[in-house]
């Protein structure tokens, strides 16, 4: 059974220019709107939880943003730290030329290594679909999945394309029953994201929440 729309929106707010006041709004909004989690950089996440600390809303934390390119050890101390600061979960980016360079374990390692830092706690990795091949999104969900992933996710939002209900239907069926699906990038109208959710998506990462519920477009 579908739950309403505003239980599977992440509010996102991600910019290279967020400033406090921008995260303070976003809190607020995350709030009023009964929003599932908002998603910040994690330099902002000691923010947030002290906005949300009488709140149910969750803290997600990206990890390794927006290219997924640094070091392991660089992404396992700002994952520790989020969690540390108050986040609820990490957003963590896939090492795409890794992946795409065919070392596999590598990859592997790197998720496996945010995953034991972070515990129980919930980990999305991002694979950033627009640069991978089919073949190559098969072989990233399915080390997500060996690595120890809660979901897997479509996409930063700032690449060169965000989700597409093809990539949806794909990692779907190339993770386990365990895995989740995290849909990001590019969402604009209610009807778009409640076809995202008929295809299998337990979570939307979208800066448009509000317009979501509304039911308007951009």
């Amino acid at each position: 059974m579908m739950k309403p729309l505003n239980e599977y929106i992440d509010h996102t707010y991600l910019h290279a220019a967020a400033s406090p006041d921008d995260i303070i709004q976003l809190c607020r909004e995350a709030q009023e709107y009964d929003f599932y989690a908002i998603c910040v950089n994690s330099s902002y996440v000691y923010l947030a939880k002290r906005e949300l600390k009488d709140s149910e809303v969750k803290i997600a934390s990206t990890v390794g943003f927006p290219l997924g390119a640094c070091s392991t050890k660089a992404k396992v101390t700002e994952a520790r730290q989020a969690i540390k600061d108050g986040a609820d979960e990490i957003d963590m980016v896939l090492n795409v030329g890794f992946l795409k360079s065919g070392l596999h374990k590598s990859v592997k390692e790197d998720i496996e290594a945010v995953k034991k830092a972070i515990g129980k706690k919930v980990l999305k990795v991002i694979l950033e679909t627009c640069y991978l091949t089919d073949e190559e999104k098969k072989i990233a969900c399915l080390i997500a999945d060996k690595a120890g992933a809660d979901y897997v996710k479509t996409s930063t939002g700032f690449g060169s394309g965000g989700a597409t209900q093809d990539d949806v239907k794909l990692m779907r069926s190339s993770i386990g029953n365990a895995v989740k699906v995290k849909a990001s990038g590019g969402i604009g109208s209610r009807v778009e994201a409640l076809e995202y959710i008929e295809l299998g998506v337990d979570r939307i990462g979208t800066s448009r929440g509000i317009h979501l519920i509304k039911g308007a477009s951009e």
